[in-house]
């Protein structure tokens, strides 16, 4: 992979160009394939691509790519992009019947969600195998007569692996608080008592709380809901900075519970966000935590803010 495009694929790691990185669906070789080669299927996110053929550098294959709306191939079997129809009508639209004389398709273990395997055999006449979790070990997987051992069906998601993801969660983040870092600014413009640099403080260790630290620690944090654990991490924090600051002090009641009331729960939301990057969720369960957490966190956000406007305001 040439230094230009591994330099791309750090940027899109911190959120540069996200939502463009993508490439055109439809057919791509790999070395010199001919009509016996192995077709296998992914989706059109740059990065999964390059990541991809890098592995299969070595091999003649085949690539056909579908249109997720440059999304990875695990989050969209979730929406539904990397799914069944898409699949239909891409090898339809290659003529991929015409190209290759084999009836069979190498899909990504993460696709299977969103695919329906005897529906495409039905309506296509191709047979769906499911690959190994890995790009590393396809061509271990293609030399084993596309046969997995547990190691390659095995999802691994290790803290390396977390912290890949986390700076877009935190980028993503730190443009939504410009906003607030605005209202702010226009406040103090106003108020007898002015947010200054230990609020903003505050302000990031919970937003870093909820997007780095909670994903780092995922697996030794309590309870299964994500919110939650973003929720007692962000109270340790609060509880910690609070005390380093003095704020249990009287003269401080209602700054001293308002972030205790905001701080925690914003790192719960930011941390919720990352459900979408995890394998430890499933769709229902996301779903049912949004329904239960959502309503808390808002709650709980607009009885802190309103406690710390009076704290801002009170002489």
């Amino acid at each position: 992979m040439s230094k230009t495009i591994r330099g791309l694929n750090r940027k899109v790691r911190w959120g540069i160009g996200r939502m463009n990185y993508k490439i055109s669906p439809g057919l791509y070789a790999i070395g010199n394939p001919d009509h016996t080669s192995p077709v296998l299927v992914s989706a059109n996110y740059k990065l999964t691509f390059d990541v991809l053929r890098k592995e299969l550098s070595d091999l003649n294959c085949w690539i056909l790519i579908l249109d997720t709306k440059g999304v990875n191939v695990w989050c969209a079997a979730g929406k539904g992009t990397f799914g069944t129809d898409e699949l239909v009508g891409r090898i339809s639209k290659t003529g991929l019947a015409e190209i290759v004389s084999h009836r069979k398709l190498i899909l990504p273990q993460l696709g299977a969600p969103g695919v329906s395997a005897h529906e495409v055999t039905k309506q296509t006449g191709f047979s769906v195998v499911y690959g190994p979790v890995r790009a590393k070990d396809i061509k271990a997987f293609i030399d084993s007569g596309l046969k997995a051992t547990r190691e390659m069906r095995t999802v691994k998601f290790t803290m390396w692996d977390r912290l890949v993801l986390t700076p877009v969660e935190l980028v993503t983040a730190l443009k939504s608080s410009l906003m607030v870092f605005g209202i702010l600014f226009l406040l103090n413009l106003f108020v007898p008592k002015p947010f200054g640099l230990a609020d903003f403080i505050a302000y990031m260790g919970a937003v870093v709380t909820g997007t780095v630290l909670t994903p780092l620690l995922l697996p030794v944090i309590p309870s299964r809901a994500f919110a939650w654990k973003g929720w007692l991490l962000g109270i340790l924090w609060s509880l910690g900075f609070i005390w380093y600051s003095g704020w249990f002090a009287s003269g401080f009641l209602f700054q001293t519970i308002g972030y205790l009331l905001v701080l925690p729960s914003l790192s719960a939301y930011l941390a919720m966000n990352f459900t979408g990057s995890s394998t430890y969720t499933s769709f229902s369960g996301v779903i049912k935590e949004m329904k239960i957490a959502v309503p808390l966190i808002v709650v709980s956000l607009v009885i802190g803010i309103f406690l710390l406007l009076i704290n801002s305001i009170w002489i």
